[in-house]
């Protein structure tokens, strides 16, 4: 099976391309400050060009579904639906801060992965390495720094490897909190690897946990600026209809 995987849920957007007999054939990632509509369908062709195959050789899609940048994620759907339609292939959704926490197997302390959520708020999970993959002790959630410490007291036993965005932006913070026993990643292995989202989702894709790409929608976790506005203008016009 081929599963060509798309991570656009932050700056350092990519594309992955993964056989389950051959293992990672191609990866590649940019941080540039463009948008991914403008990089990833070129950067999607040079990995299959590169590769020797066509979009008609993949069996599956994989996406990085959040949460994460809105306006990324929707990129990456978008692109994802549109390869599927094309070639009647399935789709497969991966959680994005889960794969983030796939740069550390095997890692003997928790993992949180964190991303800037704005508004003073990270998007942050923990999990733990259990036998053969990582288990959720927390998960996915939008919270201040301050109260993802008090929804993690009962794991503070030990030290903790904090990675993401977000870890980076609030890295001060933490140590506020928990001293000598937070731990931060290298920036090579800071952010969400489009490899690990192809990892994610050839074991989904196996196990045929398929997402309906019709329906399929970006994890979000809270609503965007846009829908608060809409929502907000409603009401608005409800209460001025009344009176």
């Amino acid at each position: 099976m081929r599963i060509l995987a798309i991570e656009t849920a932050t700056m350092l957007g990519g594309v992955a391309l993964l056989d389950d007999s051959a293992g990672l054939i191609a990866e590649i990632r940019l941080n540039v400050k463009s948008t991914h509509s403008e990089r990833l369908m070129t950067g999607t062709e040079h990995v299959l060009k590169q590769s020797g195959l066509a979009i008609s050789d993949i069996d599956c899609f994989a996406l990085s579904i959040g949460p994460g940048s809105f306006t990324g994620l929707r990129i990456g759907l978008s692109t994802v639906k549109g390869f599927s339609y094309a070639t009647g292939n399935p789709v497969v959704s991966v959680p994005t801060l889960e794969a983030l926490a796939y740069n550390f197997p095997y890692c003997t302390y928790p993992v949180c992965t964190m991303l800037d959520a704005r508004k003073n708020e990270v998007y942050a999970a923990l999990f733990r390495w259990d036998r053969d993959g990582f288990i959720r002790l927390l998960a996915e959630v939008p919270v201040t720094v301050s109260e993802l410490m008090e929804r993690m007291r009962h794991f503070m036993d030990k030290k903790i490897v904090f990675a993401g965005e977000g870890a980076l932006l609030y890295r001060d913070r933490i140590i506020e909190f928990i001293g000598k026993k937070a731990l931060f990643a290298s920036p090579d292995i800071r952010v969400p690897s489009p490899a690990h989202v192809a990892l994610l989702g050839m074991k989904k894709a196996k196990d045929k946990e398929f997402s309906e790409p019709m329906s399929l929608v970006p994890f979000y976790i809270r609503r965007s600026e846009a829908e608060l506005k809409r929502d907000g203008n409603k009401d608005n016009d409800s209460r001025n209809a009344v009176t």
